[in-house]
């Protein structure tokens, strides 16, 4: 038995003792390189990335690839070209628990320091690049599944085991109020209320002295969920509870949301006395579907509604409600960033699904996530598969979601008459739904294509009323954008002053609440580092290129990263451009494309 460990110190142990390490620290950057890689790398592209140095670079690399076999204990592999990683099952390697998100959680319990600590190879700065990068990826999807193993326990009723696993997701990313307040609901859930409120304090302290923003409500109402908590309303049975629900429901389409999430939350408590699986299925459903959308920063306790739901659901074999729940936790995860975790909710739900409603549904998220992600071929092939099933079966607001979403990847790659065509019928669909909850969106976006297309009159008037409408429904992302493009509109007017007056209350905007869509902050942030950099405030923009670059590469936003890396570049960063263009070279997008010629 072979064990790797890529995460803190590397280090091989062959049948439970340590064993030779590989000579070189190049071994192990090789060996992370290639297990971390999406798809078998070739041998010139390693040669190139590690050994550009070396008289014989390929010499160099099938050296290395010999040291790696005699240290693993495995002649036979990491083998051809592409150089395969196909270990087999006598070999675990502990960044590998990451990507299996069904399976035991206790090993991550286990996994500490960052990937390859102390490896640093100053003699390959574009290998640098992609450690660096890579170092947040893994630290996120740890942070993910810790955060998946605690609220799986808190549904599975097992809140005491949960406080371990958001204990260890609070020490990987204190600054996440998410985290902090899945471990408030998992304290409190298993009794310890005087715990819980201390951590409120400890998290409250802590976002005020280190960002200074105060904590959003769902923190504290955390700590008092139990028998006093208003969630747990006097109980009467199943006709309440249905009666509840379908209130509930009502209420938050007429767009009184507040109301009307408190009737699902009676629903909840109502479906939970009766024992009717298929019942509680439905109403934790409906409670987690309304906190993940209709009500701002409650992502978390929405989450958790949502688990319950799939646990009822699998109990009830409710397929439809198991669809819908696994959809709404891979949309929780899109906005988080978490792309691995997002990938399996979205896979099982697709796997269930069989309707084109359900399947439009789900391919309009994964298209979302695919075009955070910068993999902009995916990323349509899923929205135009959303878009020709929402229209087969009459669901209006779905078609008018999905053409907003490949309106915007037309945005990315600079695709102006196609963005502008695409967004024009989002627009349409969702003005004679009258979705006024999502009309900022579109209407911001189609707003700034007119600014690209010199119809400066035009933009100005669209971005007005997006800001004015995410307004008056009080949604922080909608208002970041709109804000940002109003920014933007005053850089094109040469109004630099208001152009960062903009800007800021964008970045203001979407950081509002702690369950943000980290890639409208990554937007802003890239069109306010721009903006400083033309206008040569340099002070101003370095901080922020920092900021971007790691929130882009936790979140594995991988255009983000490379405009990161270019503005580097444009402050002053030598190496930087050939980072860019090594990370960028499978995005395919011709705007960026343009940008590292």
């Amino acid at each position: 038995m072979v064990s790797i460990r890529l995460l803190g110190p590397p280090a091989v142990e062959i049948g439970g003792e340590p064993a030779k390490p590989p000579r070189g620290r190049k071994a192990w950057a090789l060996l992370a390189y290639l297990l971390l890689a999406e798809r078998p790398p070739n041998r010139k592209r390693l040669a190139e990335l590690l050994f550009g140095d070396a008289d014989d670079p390929l010499g160099a690399l099938r050296w290395t690839l010999a040291e790696l076999r005699r240290a693993l204990g495995l002649k036979e592999a990491l083998s051809g070209d592409p150089v395969r990683t196909d270990f087999g099952e006598d070999v675990t390697v502990d960044v590998r628990v990451l990507l299996d998100q069904d399976a035991d959680p206790a090993p991550l319990l286990e996994l500490g320091g960052e990937l390859l600590e102390g490896v640093h190879l100053a003699s390959s700065l574009e290998f640098e690049s992609w450690l660096l990068v890579a170092r947040h990826r893994v630290a996120g999807m740890i942070e993910a599944r810790l955060r998946q193993a605690a609220a799986r326990l808190l549904a599975a009723g097992r809140a005491k085991d949960a406080v371990v696993y958001a204990a260890r997701a609070v020490e990987h990313n204190p600054l996440d109020e998410g985290n902090h307040e899945l471990l408030v609901r998992s304290l409190t859930m298993a009794g310890d209320r005087a715990a819980a409120l201390k951590q409120v304090a400890v998290c409250e302290d802590l976002m005020r002295r280190e960002l200074g923003v105060k904590t959003s409500p769902a923190l504290r109402e955390a700590a008092t969920v139990g028998s006093d908590s208003p969630m747990l309303p006097p109980l009467s049975g199943r006709a309440a509870a249905v009666s509840q629900l379908n209130a509930g429901r009502a209420a938050i389409m007429a767009g009184a949301v507040a109301a009307g999430v408190q009737c699902l939350r009676t629903a909840v408590a109502e479906a939970s006395r009766t024992g009717d699986a298929a019942l509680k299925a439905r109403a934790y459903c409906a409670l987690g579907s309304a906190l993940v959308h209709a009500l701002q920063g409650r992502d978390e306790e929405g989450s958790l509604a949502l688990h319950e739901a799939i646990l009822h659901a699998a109990a009830a074999g409710d397929r439809s409600v198991a669809v819908t729940a696994h959809r709404e936790l891979g949309f929780v995860e899109v906005k988080a960033g978490r792309r691995t975790a997002a990938t399996m909710w979205l896979t099982k739900a697709a796997a269930m699904a069989e309707t084109d409603a359900e399947t439009a549904a789900i391919c309009g998220v994964l298209g979302q996530n695919t075009s955070d992600q910068g993999d902009y071929r995916a990323a349509i092939g899923h929205l135009e598969e959303s878009i020709e099933r929402a229209a087969r079966c009459g669901d209006h607001k779905q078609h008018a979601w999905s053409l907003s979403i490949l309106g915007r990847v037309h945005l990315m790659r600079d695709e102006r008459s196609q963005a502008h065509t695409v967004l024009r019928r989002s627009l349409e669909l969702t003005e004679e739904q009258r979705w006024m909850a999502f009309l900022p969106w579109p209407t911001a976006l189609h707003a700034e294509i007119d600014l690209r297309m010199g119809d400066v009159e035009a933009a100005a008037d669209g971005l007005e009323r997006a800001w004015v409408l995410a307004c008056q429904v009080e949604d922080p992302c909608w208002e970041g954008t709109a804000a940002r493009g109003l920014g933007l509109l005053s850089r094109n007017r040469g109004d630099h002053v208001a152009a960062f007056r903009w800007l800021g209350q964008a970045t203001d905007s979407c950081n509002r609440l702690p369950d943000r869509y980290q890639w409208v902050h990554a937007n802003v942030l890239d069109a306010t580092i721009t903006c400083a950099l033309d206008a040569g405030d340099t002070e101003r923009a370095r901080p922020l290129v920092t900021t971007l670059g790691s929130l882009a590469a936790r979140c594995d936003m991988r255009e983000w990263v490379v405009r990161a890396h270019l503005h580097n570049a444009r402050l002053g960063d030598r190496t930087a451009l050939a980072s860019a263009r090594m990370l960028g070279a499978g995005i395919d997008n011709p705007a960026l494309a343009a940008l590292l010629r």
